[in-house]
């Protein structure tokens, strides 16, 4: 199974949750897990950014008049572009993953880049993502990118210094075809800012209100697509993150494709719409919630500092998508032996706190229902990913 991006490229550490819409740091946690996700989700949040070439129309940024022409790839564009304030997270961050909503019909796309500074020295302006919902560019990061402040590792800024960054700022470009009227829209957009500790264990969290609740997530294995489509990342063995966003959505009531003689094609279908060209997988965390950002109002990528976070997610009737990582026995009832980096979906908790799952990796889709053991879970998660959850609401 191909490990999700960002386990493979460097080791994640550990850090907290961060409400959406806000940029307020969460209080500091052991070892001081810190992280703010701040969000602009409406007309009046998005008025405050700059703006050139679009306007604020029905809570999202829209192409006006654009007078900026663009080439890429050998097509020229009409363009606009939204640049948020800057925004100062309360601790010195080392590490900034963005994700986003966007409508882009047609032959239109969005590109979304990032930027720190530190004192008065600023970065450059980083590609974090290259994305369209539909075929109109081939959805891509940008590969690595490094300037005197930071560097992309495809979804995730890093600082470079180990005092970290005081501030960071976010640019939105609109695109689509000359003449065209495709109503391209960035709907929301967002990061989670986080300084994280270096840590191999966390202590265990002790069980709360979300205790004896499990959501009735579908049930999809991943394995049961083993040898599909192996151009979109590998195939089926390799989708745990599309195949989790796919469990999901279904648990919304999204309504995925039918293909006559092909069991749960929303599988296929969700790697498809989430692969990322330039990495060449489907783990890249922002493009899989702007895929699920289509059909639900909120989808964006977070962090948190615990499972008993996660109960909060979970009493309120959310399932996570969350990303681990373990070694040979050390998530006991895993249907895999180890992992360097893996995606599923957190469920619900017993009444005695374990974390009920759906494992995607199990081999059938009958036995992708899992209970895993509370301390053995959050030690395979928060040291190794950072805590890192898609949010899916």
């Amino acid at each position: 199974m191909r490990p999700p991006l960002a386990l493979v490229l460097a080791s994640l550490l550990a850090s907290g949750l961060a409400p959406p819409a806000s940029a307020a740091p969460a209080p500091a946690g052991p070892a001081e897990r810190l992280v703010a996700h701040t969000s602009w989700t409406s007309g009046g949040q998005l008025r405050a950014g700059e703006r050139a070439g679009v306007k604020i129309g029905q809570g999202s940024v829209r192409l006006r008049k654009p007078t900026v022409r663009r080439t890429y790839r050998g097509r020229s564009y009409e363009s606009g572009s939204w640049t948020s304030a800057w925004v100062q997270p309360g601790f010195a961050l080392t590490e900034l993953i963005p994700s986003w909503q966007a409508t882009t019909p047609g032959r239109s796309w969005v590109e979304v880049k990032a930027r720190v500074r530190s004192g008065s020295a600023v970065s450059s302006w980083d590609v974090m993502g290259r994305w369209t919902s539909g075929e109109a560019i081939a959805r891509t990061s940008a590969g690595p990118q490094t300037d005197d402040l930071a560097r992309v590792s495809v979804d995730t800024l890093r600082t470079l210094a180990a005092t970290g960054a005081t501030g960071w700022q976010l640019k939105v470009t609109l695109l689509r075809a000359p003449g065209s009227r495709a109503a391209v829209s960035l709907d929301r957009i967002g990061a989670v800012a986080s300084r994280l500790p270096v840590t191999d264990d966390v202590a265990t969290s002790a069980p709360g209100p979300g205790v004896g609740t499990v959501l009735a997530v579908p049930s999809y294995s991943q394995m049961v697509h083993a040898g599909h489509s192996p151009q979109w990342g590998g195939g089926g063995e390799a989708w745990c993150s599309p195949t989790s966003v796919a469990m999901v959505l279904g648990f919304r009531g999204v309504p995925g494709p039918r293909v006559a003689g092909h069991a749960d094609a929303v599988v296929d279908h969700t790697a498809r719409m989430t692969y990322d060209h330039g990495y060449d997988g489907t783990g890249n965390w922002a493009f899989n919630t702007a895929y699920a950002g289509r059909f639900v109002p909120e989808a964006f990528v977070t962090r948190l500092r615990s499972l008993r976070e996660a109960e909060d997610h979970i009493a309120a009737g959310t399932p996570l998508v969350v990303s681990v990582a373990f070694g040979r026995g050390e998530l006991t009832g895993a249907p895999i032996s180890s992992t360097a980096g893996h995606l599923l979906v957190i469920v619900g908790f017993t009444a005695s706190g374990d974390v009920v799952v759906n494992d995607p990796a199990a081999p059938s889709n009958a036995s992708v229902r899992r209970t895993y053991r509370r301390g053995e879970f959050e030690d395979a998660w928060i040291p190794t990913s950072g805590g890192t959850a898609y949010v899916i609401r």
